[in-house]
């Protein structure tokens, strides 16, 4: 048979050395920046440590080729990295595997020139620069980028462009983005009218508003103001036209990146909920001992686990270059939605604990909550599955391609 879930050896040592580089190095620095939350100093000192131990531990750059440094991981391994360290808050980023720079380097990987990957990719793998992608906009629907108001007119070798960014993760602190405009004024379809850019931070025209705080505070989501705004054409990444083609592409295996981190946090949550049922005791036994919190663990643990599989599926259809579409949206709403609901019942077990910050649920909450529209929110994600499957069973008159082509 040539179904095998397990794990070759070395991705299992891959495994045990991430959880073990996030036990001795993650927490300790997590302790340290939590003890002194506003001491910019602290969190920066802690990151420079973790990143330095990473490279040591050879657990650098894990999602790039080794020509950048990386460690030339696939996205079935990577679903295994990225899982064991996102159940911890920084661990991602001790890797130099986070949002959004990931998914700009991917990109960038892809589609930037040589120039381009000399100036803007490597210093990103190196760690010695951050990146941000500026797409969505407050006055049209994220979820629908032909609709973008942001436009580059040319001018001579130049392109000036005028818009209105927003939730724009990362801008501040970033040494470049990569923009998505509308340069193309009647294309052929609508996926063909917008082009993406790559942006210097600062430059004139490019005006960090705000950090618009969020239900769980600020967390460098910004408002961007851009007017007149200058960018040699050299600047363009990809051809005239392909920003769509290129947003799509970059947010594909992004969105499954999403959820392999999710996947960490839910998992995270499930054991605090299992380590408080074993240990709280209320009306004449344990909570693990009643039905009630039963159902909730046992629910939690389905959900994780079709997560796991979805995930692994997704990722093995991407590493094989087979169309992963339909797998990633079912995997993103599906994994978004379980994040949610596994921290939910996690907070209901823990009761006012929960509520309150002295666990990390509550942060986990209001943090997750963004999961369902970020990268497609849940109702574009049915809509399209639901085509997909029309559409397969109206070609061939069967489900069975738009459900995982799977082979039963």
């Amino acid at each position: 048979m040539a179904i095998d879930f397990s794990f070759p050896e070395e991705t299992q040592h891959l495994i045990a050395k991430v959880r073990e580089f996030c036990d001795s190095v993650v927490r300790p620095a997590e302790e340290k920046i939590g003890s002194a939350p506003d001491d910019r100093e602290v969190l920066v000192s802690q990151i420079i440590r973790m990143r330095k131990a990473a490279l040591e531990a050879g657990l650098w750059l894990p999602h790039m080729p080794e020509e950048y440094g990386g460690m030339g991981l696939g996205h079935v391994e990577m679903a295994a990295v990225s899982s064991e360290a996102a159940k911890t808050r920084f661990g991602p980023y001790a890797l130099n595997a986070q949002a959004p720079d990931e998914g700009n380097m991917h990109t960038l990987l892809h589609w930037a020139t040589p120039d381009q990957k000399e100036r803007y990719l490597k210093p990103l793998c190196n760690g010695t620069s951050r990146s941000c992608f500026a797409m969505t906009e407050p006055d049209v629907a994220g979820s629908d980028p032909t609709l973008i108001q942001t436009h580059a007119v040319r001018d001579g070798d130049d392109w000036v462009i005028n818009g209105h960014k927003w939730f724009i993760s990362g801008a501040a602190g970033a040494k470049f983005a990569i923009l998505i405009a509308r340069t193309e004024v009647d294309p052929e379809i609508p996926q063909a009218a917008n082009s993406a850019f790559i942006v210097d931070i600062p430059s004139e025209g490019w005006e960090i508003v705000r950090d618009i705080h969020t239900m769980s505070g600020g967390h460098n989501h910004c408002e961007i103001r851009i007017k007149d705004l200058r960018v040699p054409d050299s600047q363009m990444l990809g051809g005239p036209g392909q920003g769509h083609l290129l947003g799509q592409a970059r947010l594909g295996p992004a969105r499954l990146a999403h959820c392999m981190r999710w996947i960490g946090q839910a998992e995270t949550a499930l054991n605090l909920m299992v380590e408080r049922a074993i240990s709280r005791y209320a009306h004449g036994s344990m909570l693990a001992e009643k039905q009630g919190i039963q159902w909730l663990i046992a629910d939690s643990t389905m959900e994780l686990y079709q997560c796991k599989l979805m995930v692994l599926h997704a990722a093995y259809k991407i590493d094989r270059g087979e169309d992963f579409k339909s797998e990633v949206s079912m995997a993103k709403h599906f994994v978004a939605n379980s994040l949610n609901r596994i921290i939910d019942r996690a907070i209901q077990v823990h009761g006012a604990l929960g509520y309150s910050t002295d666990t990390p649920l509550a942060g986990m909450m209001t943090q997750a909550r963004w999961a369902r529209f970020a990268d497609g929110a849940d109702e574009v994600h049915q809509w399209r599955i639901a085509m997909r499957t029309i559409e397969a069973y109206t070609k061939t008159g069967s489900v069975t391609s738009a459900a995982g082509d799977l082979p039963l």
